[in-house]
């Protein structure tokens, strides 16, 4: 008998899926024997906690530029993920979690089942698009509406839910995926009146968010035609790396936002405007964009923010079409540009004494692992760098210290990422306090063998917390959880240790040494 768990599984196959990240349990059964039955056509990954098979979902999606999916139990399960779905709807990133529910004749009459909640569906529903298998014979229409709702638009995470006696029902063969309408037509009467705007201003920037994945050509090519500095949000970072127009550097600079007020035609691609890229010191002083052409592919959130020209559109498609029409001129982007650069990195200093030396850390990193994915969690060294720091790598960079801002997403994410780009280094830049969210994804990146670097920046707490809590005149409390004995942690995990102090060339030195699986080093910060 063909079941619904094992249609499942074909049907996500069949929509290019080749990883599961979950952990099985009582109800999810018959969805693992579809998994048995697919043989090495999916891979499943298991890791420590439902929370981390979301991020790895999340760093997964981001890398391989499609989604992974998760499986997870009802009840625990589910609210388990429920952190790093907030954490990828935010940062637009696509992940399908499929999820056990109670046995159909027993929902929502409180009877204290096994994992029972009141309404599941109700509770995911505000997140994002959900729904129940009902039906063996409606499972690929279900299938066909969580995809489209993941990739059609801005993409974010999607969920599905099955009843325990409804995995193990006989279900026919599912009809061919229907093909997702993601392309938005692009509106070609528009294109000349842009162009024109564009071809006549004399000082252009561009603001470009994460909404650039994937279309980095294109970005480099329209820059270089209308001459205009870019700078770029922490989720477009690596997307021109040692360019003369790039501007690495967070909007929420002073010597950045001086360069934004100063220009007389404003092009945003691809980026919601959040606080925590353009205001992240909350002084409301954001420069005023309200005659910016703005391009993104979400309706709704190009009516969050005025601007002269809001275009729906796909970037790469959109700026594509326009680069041709626009008129090649010299209007000093890459003296503009450099300029702001060298204001950005002096102005780190002026914010806090100790920013330049843990961007060198960073820097260091990139240095001495060319091309590595540096997957960052919430510490000092990812602040500084999101500040100001240029990558080597398209979509290289990226941490959960913006936007949601999950603590503890760095470990799981690396998993996925690595997982992701098989032979790839990949980097895990985290606190001690944020390890300790989140350190048995550290052992599934051993069973997988993942060639990852965990660099835990060792500061004995929540520094950064405690630093605003002194900016804010409150008193310093509960910032201060006992780190673990980092050489004794690696140990229990089985992965090579190093140590070492917050010395750039000494880190280099360690992260030049080769690499045979994933590897564990501690930076004492203190």
């Amino acid at each position: 008998m063909t079941t619904v768990g094992i249609r499942l599984v074909e049907g996500l196959i069949a929509r290019g899926i080749d990883t599961v990240f979950g952990i099985p349990g009582v109800h999810t059964i018959e969805l693992y024997r579809g998994l048995a039955a697919a043989g090495d056509k999916i891979r499943h990954v298991t890791p420590r906690h439902e929370q981390g098979a979301g991020f790895m979902a999340d760093g997964y999606a981001r890398v391989a530029g499609k989604p992974a999916a998760a499986f997870v139990i009802t009840g625990p399960g589910l609210t388990n993920i429920l952190t790093a779905m907030a954490q990828a709807r935010a940062d637009s990133v696509p992940m399908l979690v499929v999820s056990g529910l109670g046995r159909s004749d027993t929902l929502g009459k409180g009877l204290g089942r096994l994992h029972e909640l009141p309404d599941q569906g109700a509770m995911i529903a505000p997140l994002c698009h959900t729904e129940t298998v009902t039906d063996p014979k409606k499972l690929g229409e279900v299938l066909d509406r969580a995809f489209a709702a993941m990739t059609a638009g801005r993409p974010g995470p999607a969920h599905i839910q099955i009843s325990t006696n409804m995995m193990g029902q006989p279900c026919p063969e599912l009809p061919p995926p229907v093909v997702s309408g993601s392309a938005v037509p692009l509106p070609l009467g528009r294109l000349r009146s842009l162009a024109t705007t564009l071809n006549e201003a004399e000082r252009v920037v561009i603001l470009a968010g994460g909404g650039i994945r994937g279309a980095e050509q294109h970005l480099v090519r329209l820059a270089e035609s209308i001459d205009a500095p870019v700078v770029q949000t922490v989720n477009a970072r690596g997307a021109m790396f040692g360019h003369r127009l790039a501007v690495p550097a967070s909007p929420s600079l002073t010597s950045v936002r001086k360069l934004i007020a100063e220009a007389d035609q404003i092009l945003a691609i691809g980026t919601e405007l959040g606080p925590t890229d353009y205001d992240m010191y909350v002084n409301g002083r954001v420069p005023n964009l309200s005659n910016m052409i703005r391009i993104d592919i979400c309706a709704e959130q190009l009516a969050r923010h005025p601007a002269r020209f809001p275009v729906k559109a796909d970037a790469g498609a959109l700026m594509a079409a326009l680069m041709p029409m626009t008129i090649r001129a010299n209007r000093e982007g890459s003296e503009r540009a450099a300029a702001v650069r060298e204001a950005a990195r002096a102005e780190l200093a002026t914010l806090n004494p100790m920013m330049p030396a843990q961007l060198e850390m960073v820097e260091a990193i990139r240095d001495a692992m060319p091309e590595a994915i540096i997957v960052g969690d919430s510490t000092q060294p990812v602040y500084a760098a999101n500040l100001f720091y240029d990558h080597d790598r398209p979509g290289g960079w990226f941490n959960a210290a913006t936007g949601y801002g999950a603590l503890g997403y760095a470990p799981g994410a690396a998993v996925g990422a690595a997982i992701a780009a098989p032979g790839v280094p990949v980097v895990c830049l985290i606190g001690d306090g944020g390890l300790q969210f989140s350190p048995g994804e550290v052992r599934t990146a051993l069973d997988e063998n993942l060639p990852i670097t965990f660099v835990v920046w060792n500061n004995a707490g929540f520094r950064e917390i405690a630093e605003a809590m002194r900016q804010a005149k409150v008193p310093v409390l509960g910032c201060d959880p006992s780190p673990l004995d980092m050489e004794h942690f690696a140990m229990a995990c089985d992965l090579p240790f190093a140590r070492v102090a917050q010395d750039p060339s000494e880190l280099a030195e360690i992260l030049d040494t080769p690499q045979d699986g994933p590897r564990f080093l501690e930076v004492q910060a203190l």
